[in-house]
């Protein structure tokens, strides 16, 4: 079971509020939950954003991946990140490029006659 942190919508029509959930990641965006760790509401000046910080580390600490959504608004609360010591990627991180091979022996330019 692959489990997900990720937020399930809720409010009414154009008043949208979120609840911060963790989930399995085959159930639908609103549907069955595993358990409710916080909520984000984008329509107070500024955005509030409340996480049991506690419930979310061990979340994580048991293999589950925030969406990238969430992945910002638990770094911008200091749960985790770089000065936390608790880096975890976002789920869907765009891919490291790779690097060029490159070849063993120089190659000069061919000679004009």
């Amino acid at each position: 079971m692959s489990v997900k942190i990720r937020m399930a919508r809720a409010g009414k029509v154009r008043q949208a509020f979120f609840h911060i959930v963790v989930a399995d990641s085959r159930s639908p965006r609103d549907g069955k939950i595993i358990e409710k760790i916080g909520y984000y509401n984008p329509r107070t000046n500024p955005s509030t954003v409340e996480v049991k910080s506690d419930r979310a580390l061990y979340w994580i600490s048991q293999g589950a991946q925030p969406s990238r959504t969430v992945y910002n608004l638990l770094k911008k609360k200091g749960i985790i990140g770089a000065r936390t010591g608790v880096p975890v990627a976002p789920l869907s991180a765009p891919p490291e490029p790779a690097t060029p091979a490159t070849p063993s022996e120089p190659t000069a330019p061919p000679e004009k006659a």
